[in-house]
């Protein structure tokens, strides 16, 4: 279950961060300051068609493949930022758009 990150670690204040991840291609989709920006984001992509950008796979074999998205809550006070968690949230492909996490 998707869950944000304490707002203090260790006596001092931790900056969160959530990323988009399409899991099967390795591509960061975007950065957010709130898990709710980045479930608004998946939201917003799980109404646009598997073969529309951004949806559409970067891969030659895109028509048989599709996009993974996983969230990932990283504690961006560290550098390298230190990752958190990491849950599936939204596969989209030709056969079917499937949440895997509560929108």
């Amino acid at each position: 279950m998707l869950q944000g990150a304490a707002e203090y670690a260790l006596g001092g204040l931790m900056m969160a961060k959530w990323v988009i991840e399409d899991e099967a291609h390795s591509e960061w989709q975007g950065e957010f300051d709130t898990l709710s920006g980045a479930l608004a984001e998946l939201r917003r992509r799980a109404e646009i068609p598997w073969d529309q950008e951004p949806n559409q796979a970067p891969c030659q074999s895109w028509r048989t493949c599709g996009r993974r998205y996983e969230i990932i809550e990283f504690d961006a006070t560290e550098l390298p930022w230190r990752e958190l968690s990491r849950t599936l949230a939204l596969e989209i492909s030709a056969s079917a758009t499937k949440w895997h996490s509560a929108p």
